[in-house]
């Protein structure tokens, strides 16, 4: 039961070893423990202080990010439109070229289709003419057989040229 019940002697020099104890820790230890809690503080408080900042160049990051983004978005919308503005005018300059063609093509037909018609028609002219004269030669040479008539042709023909002139 000693050990519950302690003498005098042993609590003085308990007393008397801490003290001891307390004064080299408060004179060596205490300092060296403050510190290092302080300089631990320190280096929470930068870590958090980096973190923060961290977090607000992320941040920033990000927004200049997404306007980056949006940028490429716009400058895409703004290729695409003038790209179908460019397909849309090349369309129109290939069909005004098509219809220039045609159009071109078209006279070329139609003044190929007038030359053949008058063609034709001279050709139709010849001969209808050269059948007229045909058939007048014959009719004229039936009745022409006889010198009376032919007499009587020779003169109506003088008569008329002599009214023409």
């Amino acid at each position: 039961m000693e050990l519950f019940t302690p003498d005098f002697g042993l609590i003085f020099w308990m007393f008397v070893s801490f003290a001891i104890l307390f004064f080299i820790l408060w004179k060596w230890g205490w300092p060296v423990i403050m510190k290092g809690v302080s300089d631990r503080a320190d280096l929470i408080d930068k870590g958090v202080e980096y973190a923060q900042n961290a977090k607000e160049q992320l941040d920033h990051a990000r927004e200049e990010a997404n306007k980056y983004i949006e940028d490429a978005r716009r400058q895409q919308a703004e290729m695409l439109r003038e790209t179908d503005k460019m397909k849309n005018q090349l369309i129109e300059e290939a069909r005004a070229a098509a219809q220039a063609a045609a159009k071109k093509e078209m006279d070329a037909a139609k003044v190929s289709i007038e030359q053949e018609r008058k063609a034709a028609e001279e050709q139709f002219r010849s001969e209808v003419s050269s059948f007229a004269l045909d058939i007048a030669q014959k009719v004229v040479r039936g009745q022409l057989k006889e010198d009376k008539a032919q007499e009587k042709l020779v003169c109506s023909l003088l008569d008329e040229m002599e009214k023409q002139n």
